[in-house]
């Protein structure tokens, strides 16, 4: 059965040579589904890698609990946690071969010959290296020494599958690859799976669940979709992508619920009536039509192969749009901008 991981009030605090302590984690509080394939997301020093080296055992938390399922694992050595652990550096003896170094943790823990000899052989299947088994790291590519990594910590069977920026040293296009390639893994051998980044674009794409930190807290939780549209700050939209924000106040609508009243026109939203607020409107939301809508001038744009980005001026408002597909205005162009769909509401 995969194994649920709940985080409750954890804290990490570093001593100064002078002065208070170091806050780094500020009372994390996160509960984590069984196999579920969870993203820690944030930018750099915002506390993520230290919240996945607590859940693995390396670091002790100075306040709160760790739990796998009902077992409570705070103080529990890394060793007798039952976690894999895939580095952002691989982490592979550079002396053994391929099937030696998948082959490493199991020796330390005295499994059968025969029985390792047919889990390294799987756990290599499963990453599409077994023929490359009596190779050394050296005479492999960043990708599959990648795939050697997480053949290495699938070996074990772990309760846990922990990813410290997993993919940021491969190039695009194996970036694409191997990502859906852990996806598979995960559904395939069922674990629960904790995955840092500061990849937006990678854990939009394959995380069931993420949580975005912000300076050692946890600011929002949530499927992709869910935190990507509805943001619950300007930090939360700005770092999930581009967007718009264009300032509004709150109305009841006749029709029920809640619209903003902005120099947009009105757009649906959420929350209470009579608030001033930042209506988050992201750029693939916003239409251009010719003759219909605000006003607008097409400042700027540039066509990146699948849509057009667009740089508008409507008034005094810098507005970005994205349309698919190659250009359709010009430079110069008057045009009319409408809104699709509700925008996410956040105070001013």
């Amino acid at each position: 059965m995969p194994t649920a991981i709940t985080l409750t009030q954890v804290v990490k605090d570093y001593p100064a040579a002078r002065g208070p302590v170091t806050r780094v984690i500020d009372h994390v509080d996160l509960s984590i589904n069984p196999g579920e394939l969870f993203f820690l997301l944030g930018p750099s020093g915002c506390g993520k890698t230290t919240i996945l080296r607590m859940i693995a055992g390396f670091i002790e938390p100075t306040d709160g609990r760790i739990r796998f399922g009902d077992r409570d694992v705070t103080d529990i050595p890394a060793n007798h946690r039952n976690t894999g652990m895939v580095f952002q550096s691989y982490a592979l003896w550079p002396h053994m071969t391929v099937a030696e170094n998948v082959a490493f943790g199991l020796r330390v823990r005295k499994t059968p010959t025969r029985e390792a000899t047919t889990r390294v052989e799987a756990a290599l299947d499963a990453v599409k290296m077994r023929s490359f088994a009596d190779r050394k790291p050296n005479q492999l590519s960043g990708g599959q020494q990648q795939r050697v990594a997480l053949a290495r910590a699938l070996v074990i069977r772990p309760d846990v599958l922990l990813l410290d920026e997993p993919l940021s040293n491969l190039d695009a296009k194996l970036r694409h690859e191997l990502r859906d390639e852990i996806r598979r893994l995960c559904r395939e051998f069922e674990m629960t799976t904790i995955c840092v980044t500061h990849d937006r674009e990678e854990a939009m794409a394959i995380g069931d669940r993420i949580a975005v930190l912000d300076g050692g807290r946890v600011a929002q939780v949530g499927p992709p979709a869910e935190v990507y549209s509805s943001p619950t700050s300007r930090f939360i939209a700005e770092f999930l992508g581009e967007a718009n924000f264009i300032p509004g106040v709150t109305r009841s609508s006749p029709q029920g619920g809640v619209v903003v009243e902005s120099s947009l026109g009105l757009l649906p939203g959420n929350g209470q009536a009579g608030q001033s607020v930042s209506a988050v409107v992201r750029p693939e939301q916003v239409r251009l039509r010719a003759g219909a809508g605000l006003p607008a001038e097409i400042k700027d744009l540039s066509f990146v192969g699948h849509h057009t980005r667009y740089t508008l001026q409507a008034g005094s408002l810098t507005v970005l749009s994205l349309e698919a597909g190659s250009p359709t205005f010009r430079v110069g162009d008057r045009v009319g901008l409408s809104v699709d769909g509700e925008a996410a509401i956040i105070a001013r």
